[in-house]
């Protein structure tokens, strides 16, 4: 992996944050992400940054050795609003492991130690990504963003409270900075995390393409990565992930500089119908959840009354379903839709011409083709 010509470690800094704990309770513990902070700050070492550059918020599980700050949402505000202005350097990195959510304005929120389930205190990336682009934040003109966190929609977990939203002031722009996001899933997607190993699978997945870099650790001069090779390295290295069964998220990369603003979708890496839905049947236990995810991959899907139109669009033989109220929740309406669908054969192909007749997106045509292929079997002839 190539890269351009290091700054100096010590105008290197890294904003390393890892959340396993949350004041929401047990429920929300995520065994890893502190683990995968703790690594990474590591291979930070490693590369000669020093340990003083390196801005650690923890909340832990089980606590480190080391020592590191707090990841409250005062903090955490704090440390990208006030704190990072007072420094003078050219590199930053900033990484983040944790729960997130993509709200309805298609912002990921960022949750902080101190949320609760009344009180989701959370961080709009993108805000935050705003005010460390603008004068703000002086130097730095090469920024690296890691964040390994859900992009699920948070209409799926029925919040009784709104989530609290807050812009972060932002200063002046400049034609300096040069950003590239490297996030764990896509829009709509979990980020796998392996509890047993400690680690998000994304995490791991960057940490290895770190130190596959030669140079970054032993005799050689350190580089600055090139953050398109970086990515394309961790694409692979999930791939392989996806094709073991061990995760269904596809990574994306977002650039934001003076010549460069774009959030490229996720790449074209889904198997071919033929190949998943030869290999869907023989993972038992999965077909209804695959295709719920399929479906829920579909934007549309999160407007009761675009499911109600779909429905109608499957005509005559689904009057069952169509007189179904639409639940508000879109899993559990689609839930219901499918298990009504199932009771006669073919009918779940009905569904899948209907939503690719809505909606003509053929990386998710190919997912849902082949989901309805391993609940429903092949295609009715004719």
């Amino acid at each position: 992996m190539t890269g351009t010509a290091a700054p100096a470690p010590e105008r290197t800094f890294a904003v390393v944050v890892g959340i396993e704990r949350y004041a929401a309770g047990t429920g929300w513990d995520l065994p890893g992400p502190a683990g995968d902070a703790l690594r990474f700050r590591c291979w930070l070492l490693r590369a000669g940054v020093p340990d003083r550059n390196i801005l650690l918020h923890l909340d832990p599980l089980t606590d480190p050795d080391v020592p590191y700050r707090p990841a409250d949402h005062a903090t955490l505000r704090q440390l990208v609003v006030s704190e990072l202005h007072g420094l003078r350097g050219e590199a930053l990195w900033v990484w983040w492991g944790g729960h997130g959510v993509l709200d309805r304005a298609e912002q990921l929120r960022l949750f902080c130690a101190d949320a609760t389930t009344a009180d989701k205190r959370n961080l709009d990336l993108d805000s935050m990504r705003r005010t460390l682009a603008s004068d703000a934040l002086p130097g730095f003109g090469r920024q690296i963003w890691i964040v390994d966190a859900c992009q699920t929609f948070e209409e799926e977990y029925g919040f009784q409270h709104t989530l609290p939203a807050e812009t972060l002031p932002v200063g002046r722009r400049v034609q300096s900075h040069q950003q590239t996001l490297l996030l764990a899933a896509t829009r709509g997607q979990r980020a796998t995390n392996d509890p047993a190993r400690g680690t998000g699978l994304f995490s791991a997945s960057v940490l290895a393409a770190l130190d596959s870099r030669r140079g970054a650790v032993g005799s050689g001069a350190p580089q600055w990565p090139d953050p398109e090779a970086l990515f394309g390295d961790v694409q692979e290295r999930v791939e392989r992930l996806r094709a073991e069964r061990r995760t269904d998220q596809l990574p994306v990369i977002w650039f934001h500089g003076p010549q460069r603003s774009e959030h490229p979708g996720p790449p074209a890496t889904a198997p071919t119908v033929a190949r998943a839905a030869a290999e869907a049947p023989n993972t038992p236990g999965r077909p209804m959840e695959r295709l719920i995810g399929a479906l829920l991959a579909y934007p549309m899907m999160t407007d009761p009354e675009e499911r109600q139109a779909i429905v109608t669009e499957l005509g005559e033989a689904t009057r069952t379903v169509e007189r179904m109220r639409r639940h508000a929740k879109p899993r559990t309406d689609l839930i219901g839709i499918v298990r009504a669908l199932s009771e006669v054969p073919g009918e779940l192909w009905l569904l899948h011409a209907a939503v690719t007749l809505l909606d003509d997106d053929d990386q998710r045509a190919v997912a849902l083709e082949a989901a309805v292929h391993a609940c429903a079997g092949p295609r009715p002839a004719g």
